[in-house]
């Protein structure tokens, strides 16, 4: 007979990391996985945030957490975090890849297509995908070696998958920014997937599965214009908000998903089936 269906989702004794950690949807996924029983290593490029909200939840769920500062565009930051994490864990059973930039400078962030600089474009690649490689690799690396496989998680975007529409983006604002959707954040986020299925073919033999969350857009800070505008093209009606997408993350990291590799699992209200 089947254990009880509910232990599917209990994550008491993993470890898991997560990148971008103390982020608008970092702060989500980390308690999400703190409260079902992982230790969580939050990761992102302010340590002292990291480890105060690594406190927070450690204090909230009574289970052990961890906060560091890294670097996901530089290996050595990357090892480091890999190093530290086995060394106070024991080794790693989950990863998810949240970490993304949006760039210091959103005029340029924000720039046409046609108008796009190089510079803007490989600084935004160096952490939207190569950071998920390097990430990927070091902790692919290390669960290959504990020989108990392992779920890795991207977070990707609709915009990876779909093409935007730029009717939605009149009069819109994020932040006071005029916004679209940036070429290298789709280009980027489109590498993240295609990466996530190629590595979940190439580790499914070590028991590693590798998916990729794909959020629709979240409110988070866009003017009333873009929320209703956006939220036209939505068939419940609204945009997402962070706590949506947790359900799905505990689905990817669990054993809920243990015959789920290779997979885009959609969170946006319906949008792409429209």
């Amino acid at each position: 007979m089947s254990a009880p269906y509910h232990r599917l989702f209990d994550l008491r004794g993993r470890v898991a990391v997560v990148t971008g950690g103390v982020g608008v949807l970092g702060r989500h996924f980390s308690r999400a996985l703190a409260e079902f029983g992982a230790h969580v290593v939050v990761a992102d490029l302010d340590g002292e945030d990291t480890a105060r909200w690594a406190d927070e939840l450690s204090e909230i769920t009574g289970v052990a957490c961890a906060g560091w500062a890294c670097d996901v565009a530089e290996p050595a930051s990357v090892d480091e975090l890999v190093a530290r994490t086995v060394g106070r864990f024991g080794g790693i059973d989950i990863l998810h890849n949240n970490a993304a930039s949006k760039s210091d400078d959103l005029s340029a962030f924000f720039s046409p297509a046609e108008d796009y600089s190089l510079d803007e474009w490989r600084r935004i690649m160096a952490v939207n995908l190569d950071g998920v490689f390097l990430v990927s690799q070091a902790v692919g690396r290390r669960m290959i070696e504990q020989g108990r496989g392992g779920s890795i998680i991207h977070t990707g975007s609709i915009y990876g998958q779909l093409g935007a529409d730029a009717r939605i983006y009149a009069g819109s604002e994020y932040l006071g920014q005029a916004i679209n959707t940036p070429p290298v954040y789709a280009a980027s986020k489109a590498g993240v997937a295609g990466l996530a299925r190629y590595l979940a073919t190439a580790w499914a033999a070590h028991g590693i599965r590798v998916n990729t969350l794909v959020p629709g857009g979240v409110r988070s800070g866009q003017n009333d214009e873009f929320v209703a505008r956006y939220s036209q093209r939505v068939p419940l009606g609204r945009m997402g908000e962070a706590d949506d997408l947790v359900g799905a993350l505990l689905y990817l990291a669990s054993d809920a998903s243990c015959y789920v590799t290779g997979q885009y699992l959609f969170v946006d209200g319906g949008l792409s089936a429209w």
